[in-house]
């Protein structure tokens, strides 16, 4: 299990991960080439990775996103240590928080 900030990433076997997700195609990368996995509203600042594979998004934010690492990848903020993830499948989970009648994901 690896955490950046707000963002939780959890290491998954292959075979867990659901066909529906495997369906989905890639989220756009940014115009630097990366896989954004959450970027700061306030700040701009990203938890990004510059690497081979895919970022799989379904439309509900508070939903898990997947991604895929063929190769691994270091995952790069501004504000906190680079991490290195290896090769696999991982379930991204943002952090959400409670307000008076919604949860929503946790600003950065």
């Amino acid at each position: 299990m690896y955490r950046q900030g707000d963002i939780l990433i959890l290491p998954v076997p292959e075979e867990a991960v659901p066909a529906s997700v495997r369906g989905l195609p890639p989220a756009p990368r940014d115009g630097r080439g990366r896989m954004v996995l959450a970027l700061g509203e306030a700040t701009g600042h990203a938890h990004a990775l510059s690497a081979p594979g895919s970022l799989l998004r379904v439309p509900d934010p508070l939903a898990p996103d997947h991604l895929h690492l063929p190769s691994g990848g270091r995952l790069v903020h501004e504000e906190h240590a680079a991490i290195t993830l290896p090769k696999g499948w991982y379930r991204v989970i943002r952090q959400r928080e409670y307000v008076p009648g919604a949860v929503r994901v946790v600003a950065d």
